[in-house]
């Protein structure tokens, strides 16, 4: 009896060592990119409860901002907020990298919600990143 619980034992160990699963991609599966919505439009879906408030009630209106301005703060946020996804810190807040082309016409709907994140993100945990205007940047 001693002798086949031994064997059961020594026979499921090389099972044991095997992985179950392949991992996958982390790059692959949390990177935000943008997406046409069905007028054609690009949009991007913030998963918050929060933002829609912080939109309306607290963030700057659009006619604030030209789209030129917005684009060129985007291209310094978005490689700002990569850069600390890479990198792993604040890993706590950052859960994702963002696809962002400085090339693409994004429009300007799109370009103050993007800009908006990166000002929520601030808002709500007080995050500093370099690329935010004073005015956003330390609005409470």
């Amino acid at each position: 009896m001693k002798n086949l619980v031994l064997i059961v034992f020594l026979v499921c160990i090389p099972f044991s060592c095997f992985s179950q699963n392949t991992p996958k991609s982390d790059k692959d599966d949390s990177e935000i990119k943008p997406s046409k919505n069905d007028d054609g439009e690009w949009d991007i879906t913030v998963i918050d409860t929060q933002f829609d408030y912080f939109l309306n009630a607290i963030a700057q209106p659009i006619s604030q901002y030209s789209e030129s301005y917005l684009k060129t703060k985007n291209t310094f946020l978005v490689t700002e907020w990569n850069s600390y996804y890479n990198s792993g810190k604040y890993r706590n807040i950052i859960e994702s990298g963002i696809d962002y082309s400085p090339r693409e016409n994004y429009g300007i709907k799109f370009e103050y919600k993007l800009y908006q994140v990166f000002a929520y993100v601030n808002w709500k945990y007080g995050l500093k990143m370099n690329g935010l205007s004073g005015s956003d940047a330390t609005r409470r």
